[in-house]
């Protein structure tokens, strides 16, 4: 798994799974959901649960015997050890966007090796959109909800140059003081607010510039859109400025916050 050559083999299947997981959450979307609380009081809907053993079962189809950390998973007590290489799944990010009727929510898939994420695919599913990128090369691909990558119609992406006034992308529910006082000391012309992983999308495509996020957030909501930007020519790093490590299963599966950003030059 360690070059983009053998990592693009796995696009296309784990692609195609992800559209899959996205057709079952938008039948269940127009059907009506309802959410229930989880014990760390985030929400949880049955479109999250049906995503995540579409997802579960199709990994462990196409890629036998590597590790899945899966969010629901997680949530209804699965415990394990970090391995060396394992799978980073979140099958609905955005839960509170998809209840409260927005389009800004993903599928997020990530291969983590040596305590990074080394390829990441994010699809939004209203979108009929997918991002996947690792090892220098990243893509976007139209591919409605349902529908197989094989049939999808591609472009490459790349971050663009840091310009002297930036664009920002924030999130919609979860703008914590800290970051609002980053983003205050940066010379930012306009934010955008966008829920889920596309913020990462917006980034690595080139229509923003910085997406900071200074309070705890789990590795599955991040490891994706982290291999994404950083094979568009992005990077991401910590709030303190090092690197981002990943596996901690010691610490809930989560990272201590991060900062996102387009091509420096």
């Amino acid at each position: 798994m360690g070059n983009f050559s053998d990592q693009s083999r796995l696009v296309p299947a784990l692609a195609s799974l992800m559209s899959e997981a996205g057709a079952r959450i938008l039948d269940l979307a127009a059907k009506g959901l309802r959410g229930r609380s989880k014990p760390d009081a985030s929400v949880v809907t049955d479109a999250d649960e049906a995503a995540e053993a579409i997802l579960r079962a199709g990994i462990e189809r196409i890629v036998p015997g590597i590790p899945i950390v899966a969010e629901e998973a997680v949530a209804h007590g699965q415990t394990m050890a970090a391995a060396d290489v394992f799978f980073l799944v979140d099958p609905l990010d955005g839960t509170r966007e998809i209840l409260a009727g927005g389009s800004d929510y993903t599928v997020n898939v990530a291969l983590v090796s040596a305590r990074a994420p080394v390829l990441g695919l994010v699809y939004a599913p209203a979108e009929g959109a997918l991002y996947a990128g690792g090892e220098g090369r990243a893509l976007r691909a139209k591919l409605p909800a349902g529908s197989r990558f094989a049939d999808a119609d591609t472009r490459p992406i790349r971050a663009r140059t840091r310009p002297a006034r930036l664009v920002a992308a924030v999130s919609r529910s979860h703008l914590d003081p800290a970051t609002d006082a980053f983003l205050a000391g940066l010379p930012v012309a306009r934010r955008i607010q966008v829920g889920s992983a596309i913020k990462f999308c917006r980034l690595a495509e080139g229509t923003a510039d910085v997406y900071p996020r200074l309070s705890p957030v789990h590795e599955w909501d991040a490891a994706a859109g982290h291999a994404l930007l950083v094979a568009a020519g992005g990077s991401m790093a910590a709030p303190d400025g090092g690197p981002l490590v990943y596996g901690r299963a010691e610490k809930g599966w989560r990272i201590d916050g991060f900062v996102a950003w387009g091509a420096a030059t």
